[in-house]
């Protein structure tokens, strides 16, 4: 059973029931300090969140959008290999859990441990793991790691490294990368949606390659990528509820918003990957939709769906920013 709608509204009301105390003044203040941080350009070798109080913050404030951007990744896995099934699942500096509970929503009961160096994360990880009422969230293992220089994880199915590498140095960035592709069956790492996100992602891909993987998602090869650098960045979009608390830490009024990111999925397994991906928002224009794709042949195209393509038009017109294309054909 696919639980990810459940497990979202769950999520948010565990962030609600544990996070309702936290004063407004000082969950800005500490929003602020985080996003300053995140933006800034020096990767760190501590922890950004410091304390409870920065971890209420950054739960309220990151979880949801991060929790959004891995289901839409582990959604392209699971369209790559609809068979496999994870059993076991580490979640390399996985913080308070937002990428275990994308996981905790893919697929039913894989056994997680969650790494992270900031303990006050770990912590409120837990309440709100146990707060979910869902199983595997509840008996998630959170373990304490210093992230690119602790012992390699043990092995496990499923790895994922969700808006970690920019807080590493370069060395500590190839230390965790390999680690995970040393450790996994299937590895998912997600970056923001900017430049030099996308060019983390482009440096774990070519080192999971390397190391023996095979891309399952985005990218329809495993070859170059075909977008040149400087100019261009790969990067996709999923939509995110805000819930009265998360427009009241973010200081918005609209009900959702959007989140960015960039992501790489690598497997040590065979997968059917996209004929092709499409790249940005299609244009639908009268009686046609444009679509930006990358396929397998390693280019860039744009392709023209027109009425006259009968059912594939019908599907173009569904289909959205990130999708496979052409969309799978129903059983």
């Amino acid at each position: 059973m696919n639980a990810t709608l459940p497990t979202a509204e769950a999520l948010r009301a565990a962030l609600a029931a544990l996070l309702d105390g936290l004063p407004p003044t000082q969950a800005t203040q500490a929003v602020d300090r985080l996003i300053a941080s995140y933006r800034g350009t020096t990767p760190t070798d501590a922890p950004i969140l410091r304390d409870r109080s920065d971890v209420a913050a950054y739960a309220a404030y990151r979880m949801p959008a991060t929790f959004e951007a891995v289901r839409s990744c582990l959604a392209a896995l699971r369209e790559a290999a609809p068979d496999w099934v994870p059993a076991t699942h580490t979640d390399i500096g996985g913080g308070t859990g937002a990428a275990s509970w994308a996981v905790a929503g893919a697929w039913d009961g894989p056994r997680t441990t969650v790494l992270d160096w900031s303990e006050p994360a770990l912590a409120l990880g837990r309440e709100l793991a146990e707060a979910s009422g869902i199983p595997s969230l509840r008996a998630a293992t959170w373990e304490r790691a210093t992230i690119g220089t602790s012992p390699a994880p043990a092995s496990a199915d499923l790895v994922t490294v969700s808006y970690v590498l920019k807080e590493l140095t370069a060395a500590d960035r190839a230390t965790v990368v390999d680690a995970a592709a040393a450790a996994a069956q299937a590895v998912v790492i997600v970056e923001p949606g900017t430049p030099d996100g996308y060019d983390r992602v482009i440096e774990a891909r070519d080192r999971l390659i390397a190391a023996g993987m095979g891309v399952a998602a985005p990218c329809p090869h495993d070859d170059t990528c075909p977008i040149e650098r400087g100019k261009d960045w790969c990067h996709f979009s999923a939509r995110v509820s805000r819930s009265s608390l998360h427009r009241q830490v973010k200081g918005g009024s609209l009900s959702h918003e959007d989140e960015k990111f960039s992501y790489v999925v690598a497997t040590r397994f065979a997968t059917a990957p996209a004929t092709a991906r499409v790249t940005r928002r299609p244009q639908i224009r009268k009686g046609q939709v444009l679509l930006e794709l990358c396929t397998k042949d390693e280019a860039l195209q744009r392709a023209t769906v027109t009425k006259r393509h009968g059912t594939l038009y019908r599907a173009a017109r569904d289909t959205a920013w990130g999708d496979a294309w052409p969309p799978p054909e129903d059983d």
